[in-house]
């Protein structure tokens, strides 16, 4: 992507929630080496609060998909407020998406679509697109969506 990552974040008028703080003994992101990993995210609105909701129950496929999207938007808020300098991310590497469903719910990937479609808006398609899992089970708090990842450094 020739365009510096923050220009596109300002080109595209992302707005981000604050960044969480650890909620227990871990740190919310780690570098080494050339890779920045970073401690599963939970969607949190706007004014701090978590996101709340079970897909296949209080949530249909279409606000999972907006709650992996918020997921998206923490991740990018922790990574600016506990890294610092977001241009120096190159690309996605590996993400891993957890849903908050019901059992029979079978569209986890669909949900996770929230996530990575806002990151190959964000590094451009190249470089936004990465690995990715998605796995239905229970979530800590009440959270629809849980996403941990690693980014390549440049």
């Amino acid at each position: 992507m020739s365009k510096l990552v923050s220009e596109r974040i300002k080109e595209l008028n992302l707005q981000f929630p604050p960044a969480p703080k650890p909620a227990g003994v871990y740190r919310p992101l780690l570098v080494i080496d050339k890779f920045l990993y970073v401690s599963g995210q939970a969607p949190v609105n706007f004014d701090g609060s978590l996101m709340q909701g079970r897909v296949g129950d209080t949530l249909d496929t279409e606000q999972g998909k907006l709650a992996a999207r918020q997921v998206g938007l923490t991740m990018l808020s922790t990574i600016r407020t506990h890294f610092g300098d977001i241009d120096k991310v190159k690309r996605v590497v590996k993400v891993l998406g957890m849903v908050n469903c019901t059992p029979d719910f079978q569209r986890q990937p669909l949900v996770m679509n929230g996530f990575s479609e806002l990151m190959a808006e964000v590094f451009g398609n190249e470089f936004g697109i990465g690995a990715r899992s998605a796995v239905g089970m229970m979530l800590p708090d009440g959270i629809p969506v849980e996403v941990e990842a690693m980014f390549e450094l440049y």
